[in-house]
């Protein structure tokens, strides 16, 4: 037996692992998993992605652009989030920062998301050979990132009714190749209704579907409702929920996702906690719990945290942000 071992076959059971592993070899569009909802946003990860008919802050130019005009007068973050799946045969790790800056009638977002994923090889020795051992070993996987630009403009059609939209430039990467650098326009839309304690929201996202080389953003769309429970007479708590409209496509799989959430807030909006949950209803119908806190350390400067807890896939997510919002 020499130096390396016998590499034996390669299993591709896993639904996040195989879709990147493949995806360089193929030449016809597929989706691209970097936009799914679930990426950005301290606070609306927090609260399981239910934020389409909340997104009060400058998230929204990533949740739904029309939650800008009933937002505060400026709001501004700076934040990542980081989420690993322990699967087999391989690992699968996405990264993601954003950085937004907004006003009631305009925005300014730039994001920036990663995934990668480590291979999971068989290894065995020599049938028959001394001391022979099952094993694996971690090889190069595959990664993709997407940059995106964005500038929002928001309209009041009505009172308490507001329209928005995110026109934005997308650049997607592959490493390894073969595919290279590529960029291309596309754009969100998205309104909310807002009348006393009850909010509607709806977004669709990637309205063109811009195709790249070998990728393409999935078109999505999401409704959702919140209940301000102050506005009825009640503590500072906001209850949602949001459903995916439609399935849509990406490399783990097809997702449609509905998500619970909800947020509190004490000691004169100094302290905020939030906790929620995701259930994707088709396909491998993953589940996911999520909790967050927020904490002002002093008057409009914010420091936003959310952890997230899978199930099936074991998924385990992280982020923290740092907002100034008044």
């Amino acid at each position: 037996m020499g130096p390396f071992p016998k590499i034996g076959t390669f299993v591709t059971r896993s639904y996040r692992a195989a879709p990147l592993l493949v995806l360089f070899g193929l030449s016809s569009a597929v989706p691209a998993s970097a936009q799914v909802f679930e990426a950005v946003g301290s606070r609306a990860l927090g609260m399981g992605g239910a934020f389409v008919a909340v997104a009060d802050d400058s998230s929204a130019v990533w949740w739904n652009p029309a939650g800008l005009a009933p937002g505060p007068f400026l709001d501004l973050a700076l934040g990542g989030a980081s989420a690993d799946i322990a699967s087999e045969p391989a690992s699968h790790r996405e990264r993601s920062l954003w950085f937004t800056v907004t006003t009631p009638v305009l925005g300014f977002s730039y994001y920036r998301l990663r995934i990668n994923d480590i291979a999971r090889f068989q290894t065995t020795t020599e049938p028959g050979s001394p001391g022979r051992e099952d094993g694996g070993v971690d090889a190069p996987g595959r990664s993709l990132s997407a940059s995106q630009f964005g500038g929002t403009f928001v309209q009041t059609l009505v009172s308490g009714v507001h329209a928005g939209t995110t026109l934005k430039y997308v650049r997607v990467e592959g490493k390894p190749g073969p595919m290279d650098a590529q960029g291309g326009f596309d754009l969100d839309v998205g309104v909310i209704a807002i009348r006393g304690p009850v909010r509607l929201g709806g977004v669709v996202r990637n309205v063109l579907e811009t195709e790249f080389d070998g990728v393409r953003l999935p078109r999505q769309a999401r409704a959702g409702v919140g209940f301000d429970v102050a506005e009825a007479g009640g503590p500072p708590v906001m209850l949602a929920v949001d459903a995916d409209v439609g399935s849509y496509q990406t490399f783990f799989g097809s997702r449609r996702v509905v998500a619970f959430g909800g947020e509190g807030w004490a000691f004169g909006r100094r302290v905020g906690v939030r906790a929620g949950a995701r259930f994707n209803t088709v396909g491998a119908e993953e589940k996911a719990m999520t909790a967050g806190a927020s904490v002002a350390l002093r008057s409009g400067l914010y420091v936003d945290g959310h952890l997230v807890r899978g199930g099936a896939r074991d998924e385990r997510g992280w982020g923290v942000a740092a907002r100034v919002s008044f």
